[in-house]
This record gives C-alpha cells, sequence and structure tokens, in this order.
C-alpha cells in the first residue's frame, strides 16, 4: 500500500512553510525507509514537536533526522525519539531538544542497534535531571566521544562528571565540553581498545568471503554496568558480539582487537553453518552440558578448519590453557579446549588424552555428516562420567572456558522448540508452515479450506479473543476450556555473581483465571462488616476536596486580606510585621494508580498457626476488603496473581485489570484463587510494573503481598533471587513505579528490607489480621 504525503493534509496545514516545504523535500527518502506506520508516526511527530510552540527550526531538526536514524537502527526506535524530545521540553530550552534531535544521527550510526540508541536516550533523558547545563556541550562532542567510547563508558563519564559538578554550572560546562584535565582524564579511562562499529564492515566481508553468504551482527552493550562485556552468543540466529574489544594476550603475543573480533564472529558463524538441530538437553546436570558444549565448539571448528586451514591458527593464538593448570574444573575445560583445536599441543593428562582419543575416533564421520551433532553429546556424557574421579567440583557460573572468543553456547540446547519462522528467514529451513494473524474481518471474508490438514501451507490465527453472537461474556476459548491466545513475555534476569543481566531470560505467560463460587465473596463481605463500618469515615476522609486555600505564604496568587491586616497593626505598633500575607488556591485531586500483585505460591495453602483459614484464604479476604475500599474512594487499581515452575513458565493471571469495573466477574476470580508452584518474584513484578507504566496517572503504587522470600526450583543460591527482585524494584522506581511489599513472613526481616528499601515494607507478624491491615495500609500510602 502506498502512501502519499497528501493524505496527511490536515497534519500539514499545523506546519510552518518552511517545515511544510523540508517535509515534501525529505519525503522520498522517507518513503524509501519508513513503512506506512512509521510515515505515520513521521509526520505525527512534526506535528507534536510543533504543538510545543518552540520554533519551526524544532520541527525542521525533527524531519531531516529521523529517516536518517530510521535508516541505521530501524523505525521502531524513531516514536521512542520523538517520545524522548516532548518529554524533554519540560526540562530544557528548544535550543538544546533541536540539538538532541539534530545529533541522534551521529548516535544511530556509532551505536548501530536500535536497543543501544534508546540506552543512549535514557542516558540524555538523566543528564538533563542531574546536570542539565552540560547537555549542549556533550552533544556537540558527541561525535568524539562516541568514536572513543562504548555506551557504557559514555554513561560512566556521564555519571562521574553530573555527580562531580551537580551545582557548580560552570565546571559542568567546561567538563561536558572536553575543557577540563579531570574530563579527559575520565575519558582516557573509560576509552576501550576497538569499537564493533569501526571494523562490523570489514568483518562482514570476511565472513562473507568465507561462507559465501551474509551473517548478521548485532552489538550488545556488555559494559553498561561493569567494565566486563558480556560473552559473545548467538541468539534468533544472530551473531551478538560486545560493541568494543581490547587487545589480549596470546601464547604467541598480543593478538589485536580485530584479530579477536574475526576469531569470535568466524567461530559465531562456524555453529551457525554447521549446528541446524538443537541438543536436548533433558536430564542432563550443569557439568554434563558444559563438556557437550567443549566437544560441539570442537566439532564445528574442526570442520571449518577442514574447508578453511587457516582459522586453525587464528583460534590457537586466543587459547592459553597451559597443563598445569588444575585448580578448578573451568581449567580442564580450557586445557581439554586446547588439546582438541591444537594436535602440536601437548597435554599428558589421562582424561585430556581419552577426550583427545574419543574425538580423534569420530573425526571420520564428521565430513560425512557435518550437521549431525549427536557424536558431541556422546563424547562429552562419556567424559563427564570419567571425570568425577578426576578433577575438582563444577561450579556453573565460575568454571568457563577462558578462550574469549567463544560463545555460551545458548543457541545449540533444547530447552524449547525452534522457531521455524526465524529459521526460514535465516535460510536454514525450508518453508513449512505460516501462522498469520489477522483481524476478525479478514477471517470472516476469507473462504475456509475444508478439507486442509495439520500441515497447510498457511494457517490462519485471530490474535483476541472470539466471542459468539448469541452468548454474552463467554469466548469459544473459554467455552471449551482452552487457554487464550496471548503471546509470552521474556524479560532479562539479574545475576549478582557476574553483575550482568541474562537477556530474554525469563518468560512469563499469562493464564486465564478461574473462576470460583460468588457466594465465598459475599460472605467474606458479611463477615467483616464491623471492619468495612470502621473504614467508611477515613475513606471519606481520603476523597478530593476541591479547592483549598493554603495561607501563610511569602510568595503566593493573592493578597490575604486578614493577614495584611494584622501585619499592619504590627507596624503601626512598632513591632516586626509577619511577611507572610499572600495565599494560594490549589486544587486538591487525586491521581494514583494502584496495583495489588499476589505471591500465590504453595506455601500460601499452609494454614496459620492457631487459626483455621490458609494464607490464601486470609489472603483472598483482604483482597476483597481492599478492593471494596478503593471502589468507595475511586482510585483506578488492579489486582493481578503469580507463580512459578522454573524460569521457563512464570505464570500469571489478571483478576481485576485497569478501566475493568469491580463485578461478579471480578468476584468470582478472586473466589477461584488457588495456590501452587513457586515464587520467581522478579519477573512477576517487571510484568506487572509493565503494566503500570501504561497507567497516565501522576503516582503508581505497586503493592506485593508475599508469604515468603523469592525461590524457585530451578535456583539453589537463595541470595540469586533476591538480587533479582530487588533490580525488579530498582527498574520500576526509575519508571516512576513506588513499590511497597507486605510480607506474611515472620523471617522476613531478615532479607525484605534489603529488597524494597527500609522504608517500603511491612512484616504482618499475626496473618489473621491482614484482611483489617490491608486497607489501612492501603489509607497511609495513598493519603
Amino acid at each position: 500500500m502506498s502512501v502519499h504525503l497528501d493524505d496527511y493534509q490536515e497534519w500539514l496545514d499545523e506546519l510552518e512553510p518552511e517545515s511544510r516545504a523540508l517535509l515534501v523535500q525529505t519525503w522520498p527518502d522517507a518513503t524509501r525507509v519508513f513503512s506506512a506506520r512509521g510515515l505515520d508516526s513521521y509526520v505525527k511527530g512534526a506535528s507534536a514537536l510543533r504543538g510545543l510552540g518552540k520554533g519551526a527550526s524544532l520541527v525542521n531538526a525533527w524531519i531531516d533526522a529521523a529517516p536518517q536514524v530510521a535508516k541505521e537502527v530501524g523505525e521502531d526506535v524513531v516514536a521512542e525519539l520523538v517520545t524522548s524530545a516532548l518529554m524533554l521540553a519540560s526540562k530544557t530550552s528548544g535550543a538544546v531538544i533541536e540539538l538532541v534531535l539534530a545529533t541522534s544521527p551521529t548516535a544511530a550510526t556509532r551505536l548501530a542497534d536500535g536497543t543501544l540508541f534508546l540506552q543512549y536516550l535514557q542516558v540524555v533523558s538523566a543528564l538533563v535531571n542531574q546536570a542539565p547545563r552540560g547537555l549542549r556541550p556533550m552533544l556537540d562532542k558527541l561525535d568524539v566521544l562516541l568514536g572513543q567510547l562504548t555506551l557504557g563508558g559514555l554513561r560512566r563519564w556521564v555519571n562521574w562528571g553530573a555527580h562531580a559538578h551537580r551545582t557548580n554550572y560552570e565546571e559542568q560546562v567546561k567538563y561536558f565540553g572536553l575543557n577540563s584535565k579531570e574530563s579527559l582524564a575520565i575519558l582516557q579511562k573509560e576509552r576501550k581498545g576497538t569499537l564493533l562499529v569501526d571494523v562490523q564492515r570489514r568483518i562482514n566481508m570476511y565472513l562473507r568471503a568465507l561462507w559465501g553468504r551474509d551473517f548478521f551482527m548485532r552489538p550488545t552493550s556488555g559494559d553498561f554496568e561493569s567494565r566486563e562485556g558480556y560473552k559473545p552468543y548467538i541468539e534468533d540466529y544472530l551473531i551478538h558480539l560486545p560493541d568494543a574489544f581490547d587487545a589480549v594476550d596470546g601464547p604467541q603475543g598480543t593478538v589485536s582487537a580485530t584479530e579477536l573480533y574475526r576469531a569470535t564472529a568466524a567461530h559465531a558463524a562456524a555453529h551457525l553453518v554447521y549446528t541446524r538441530q538443537p541438543i536436548p538437553a533433558e536430564a542432563l546436570n550443569p557439568w554434563q552440558m558444559a563438556l557437550i558444549g567443549v566437544i560441539e565448539d570442537a566439532r564445528v571448528e574442526a570442520l571449518a578448519c577442514a574447508k578453511f586451514p587457516g582459522l586453525r591458527q587464528l583460534w590457537c593464538s586466543l587459547h592459553l590453557a597451559s597443563p598445569f593448570q588444575a585448580a578448578t574444573a573451568g581449567d580442564y575445560l580450557s586445557r581439554l579446549a586446547r588439546a582438541l583445536l591444537d594436535p602440536e599441543h601437548h597435554d599428558a593428562h589421562p582424561w585430556i588424552a581419552e577426550g583427545r582419543a574419543l574425538f580423534a575416533q569420530a573425526q571420520p564421520g564428521l565430513l560425512e555428516r557435518p550437521f549431525d551433532n549427536t557424536v558431541s553429546w556422546d563424547i562429552g556424557v562419556t567424559l563427564a562420567h570419567s571425570f568425577k574421579d578426576v578433577g575438582p567440583a563444577y561450579h556453573p557460573r565460575t568454571d568457563v572456558q577462558s578462550a574469549p572468543y567463544r560463545d555460551d553456547n545458548r543457541y545449540f540446547w533444547a530447552f524449547e522448540a525452534f522457531d521455524f519462522g526465524q529459521s526460514i528467514a535465516a535460510g536454514y529451513q525450508e518453508p513449512q508452515q505460516v501462522r498469520k494473524y489477522v483481524n476478525l474481518m479478514e477471517l470472516a471474508n476469507e473462504v475456509e479450506v475444508e478439507n486442509a490438514g495439520d500441515d497447510a501451507q498457511e494457517i490462519w490465527v485471530l490474535g483476541t479473543e472470539l466471542f459468539p453472537y448469541e452468548d454474552m461474556g463467554v469466548s469459544y476459548n473459554e467455552s471449551e476450556g482452552k487457554e487464550p491466545l496471548v503471546l509470552p513475555s521474556h524479560y532479562a534476569e539479574w545475576d549478582y555473581l557476574i553483575q550482568l543481566e541474562r537477556p530474554a531470560w525469563v518468560t512469563v505467560q499469562e493464564r486465564r483465571a478461574k473462576t470460583g463460587d460468588l457466594a465465598l465473596i459475599d460472605s467474606i463481605a458479611a463477615e467483616h462488616k464491623r471492619v468495612i463500618s470502621r473504614m467508611k469515615f477515613l475513606l471519606d476522609a481520603m476523597q478530593p476536596q476541591g479547592v483549598q486555600r493554603i495561607r501563610k505564604l511569602e510568595d503566593g496568587d493573592e493578597i490575604d486580606i486578614n493577614a495584611a491586616l494584622a501585619s499592619l497593626v504590627d507596624m503601626r505598633m512598632g513591632q516586626q510585621p509577619d511577611p507572610r500575607i499572600m495565599m494560594r488556591s490549589v486544587r486538591k485531586t487525586r491521581d494514583i494508580a494502584v496495583m495489588v500483585l499476589l505471591d500465590l505460591s504453595h506455601s500460601t495453602n499452609d494454614r496459620v498457626a492457631g487459626q483455621a483459614h490458609t494464607v490464601l484464604e486470609l489472603t483472598r479476604q483482604a483482597c476483597v476488603l481492599l478492593a471494596d475500599a478503593i471502589g468507595k474512594v475511586g482510585d483506578p487499581f488492579a489486582i493481578h496473581g503469580f507463580c512459578s515452575d522454573g524460569r521457563h513458565d512464570v505464570n500469571y493471571w489478571r483478576f481485576k485489570d485497569f478501566g475493568q469495573p469491580y463485578d461478579d466477574l471480578v468476584k468470582a476470580r478472586l473466589a477461584g484463587m488457588t495456590g501452587q508452584l513457586s515464587t520467581r518474584m522478579g519477573a512477576a513484578i517487571r510484568h506487572a510494573a509493565a503494566s503500570l507504566k501504561a497507567q497516565r496517572s501522576a503516582r503508581k503504587l505497586l503493592l506485593v503481598i508475599t508469604d515468603g522470600e523469592p525461590a524457585d526450583v530451578d535456583v539453589r543460591d537463595p541470595q540469586y533471587l533476591r538480587h533479582d527482585t530487588r533490580k525488579a524494584v530498582e527498574e520500576a522506581g526509575r519508571s516512576g513505579i513506588s513499590t511497597y511489599c507486605m510480607s506474611l513472613d515472620p523471617r522476613a526481616d531478615q532479607y525484605v528490607s534489603r529488597i524494597f528499601g527500609a522504608q517500603n515494607y511491612m512484616v504482618v507478624d499475626k496473618v489473621e489480621r491482614l484482611p483489617e491491615r490491608l486497607p489501612l495500609l492501603y489509607a497511609g500510602l495513598t493519603r
């Protein structure tokens, strides 16, 4: 579908004549990089910036820069760029916003990735909040800064200057303009050896010369929080490389960063060429998986070296493992990796020799069956069994290969099925079946092929629930007992041991909330009549009070006659008059969105000591009273719940969502709550925060109710999920969301304050009082 500029005439009429002329001039270039949706955002973004009233030059900067940004990092970030510009309008001048837009193509070119560009916009926003005078000089030097720093280095350089010169405006200008000695010193400290953006074109040509095809690479800002980069990895058939490498020491001397990039990309490309089937991970322990990964690395490298012998010398130059290293299991992994790659390397250890012998026996079959990776599984399991009497215990987080060019092998583990759509796009699979998401009218107007089987070439899927015409409120899926079609959400998880986020590590799957008996909810309301009546006066006091006058102000909107007369009397009597003779009229309104997040793990089924109720029943009672209280005040609120069964299956329920009335359907869902599985709290908080961010309220409160600490079946370290939950709370706080925890665990004082903050939690020692405490807590937090 072609899109013409005339289709946006009503938006064009709002622009200045010079802006309209520039837009007409750049429109042909814009249509080459934008889709129809992107063009819509492009034109409406210009109109929105015109509405700021900061001049036509700001709009012109947007019209000129947006297509260049979309060309470099994709059109999806363009909407975020105009949103950031609009948010800066209340914090800085139009000239600075214009400079942000004008320099955005430079940032997009140097960062070369949409995710990194969005993180750059966050750095700009943080600098405006902390040291606004430094933004203009920094943008003037942006090309120099991004030519020497990674995104993580830029952020640390910005943070140092913002904190060091928070109140000294002259020093801010000098520091961010690179005109002070300390600015240059910090810049030199944060410099990295070679940036990926500077060598990416050469690496692409190198891989294409080897394999005769294109490989897609993306930079990752591994040192965004620490100076250590991410380990290279392959995901969605894309090669992810650190955005900067330093030169490293090798057995023959120093290896340049460019050679390290070449070795890393060649190894990842060998995986993409020769590893076409996932390796099953069922019934394998971490040590077996580590050894299978080493053998699979050796297998693809052997196949690549058979075709391109020069690669062996490149990879061998980055292996430093010595026969004298035997302190950890990771040392043995590195020694085995070097021994399998380098036939001239001498290592007489019996276990290493066994690995070499097994790999040599399988060598003839590698060239005959280059895509069969079962040999890696067989050799890895055999070596894992024979290692038990050889060396030290294996620790997955610390015992890794020392060769810096090797990836983390997440690419070939079969924890879940491969995405055939992505594999088709990358050229690895024959087209098998297409699932096309359509709207209701497209589905209704298409002729269905009744004799098509499960092997049909194309299946049309309706992206939303479908309700029958004659039955209101019950969808086809719900009537047949099927879960609604909701795409899973993937979130990162913080690993405190390596001080890095594991990207897309946790999967949150929303489920349909089951319904229960409405009589149960009615009985709760009848049982707590006394509590409801006691809260009536408190809730009435929380209602908006309209316009109020604030008196005794030195600076206000109008003169307070009574205070002015009193000051005049004091002057006539020779006394010091009170200068606070002004007053201001303020409109008191409540503007807060509240989400209650319930821990529905299996432990909530336990009975409270000395009580007939379970923790889950008391939680349900508290939610009913709280929903009734919030309904009387009129605040928008939601009630969600969660539990987990490992990182791949965090179950999430929406009992009541924002904008949904508190009616019989919500009450039936609350009656149907059940407790099961475990408590992966960090992922649930991130998913809940994503819903809260969409609310337009000035204040946002996330109230977490749990009966224990974060825990899950696939995590043994009790500190791991605590640190991740704290990180999730910090991320929510940066988005303007206040998080408060009500813990029912009597031992929660040992950990809950470190997760939520010293003033952001309450431990309910007597769980039976939860129904009374929760509404009162809500009243106190939202007063």
